[in-house]
């Protein structure tokens, strides 16, 4: 399996994948929308050994706590379904993780099952002060630090790109 960046060509594909993916549009509207409007600062694809598309992962920009300090949100990951339960995600978020923190992207949200991301080394984001706007379980709102210390100067709401709002 390859994991790299999305390239243009591959616009259909993820499209097609997010759409087999998750039970309605919203998923693949939203990565349209967000990379329409700039908002995609990683967008990762897993391609099997004959070059078929089979996974994706995509990361953008939030403010936290009224400040842009280069924190990202995650959001989506998806997985063809009939390559689930191979380690495709968990490859595509480690590698985001690494790609991120070379360019100095400091930390990172998602919101999700805990029991799921927390192996991410998510922790609950109320750990670090922070919240978001939707009504969700706190322990479904979770951050990282991918540089130590960086939730430590700030606190409160995290904003997702506008969006998000369409969800």
């Amino acid at each position: 399996m390859l994991i790299r960046s999305e390239a243009p060509a591959d616009l259909l594909a993820i499209d097609r994948l997010l759409k087999k993916t998750f039970p309605t549009d919203a998923e693949a509207k939203l990565v349209m929308s967000l990379r329409e409007n700039g908002h995609n600062t990683l967008s990762l694809v897993a391609c099997n050994d004959e070059g078929k598309l089979i996974g994706h992962a995509m990361f953008s920009p939030v403010i936290v706590g009224g400040q842009d300090i280069g924190v990202q949100g995650l959001a989506p990951v998806s997985v063809h379904p009939d390559y689930r339960k191979q380690g495709i995600a968990a490859q595509l978020v480690r590698e985001g993780f690494e790609i991120l923190a070379e360019f100095g992207y400091p930390g990172c949200v998602v919101l999700g099952d805990p029991s799921y991301y927390s192996r991410f080394a998510f922790q609950p984001a109320s750990t670090f002060n922070l919240h978001c706007k939707w009504d969700v379980p706190a322990e479904a709102f979770m951050g990282i630090e991918l540089h130590e210390g960086v939730f430590s100067d700030c606190e409160g709401l995290v904003e997702y790109s506008f969006e998000f709002d369409a969800l």
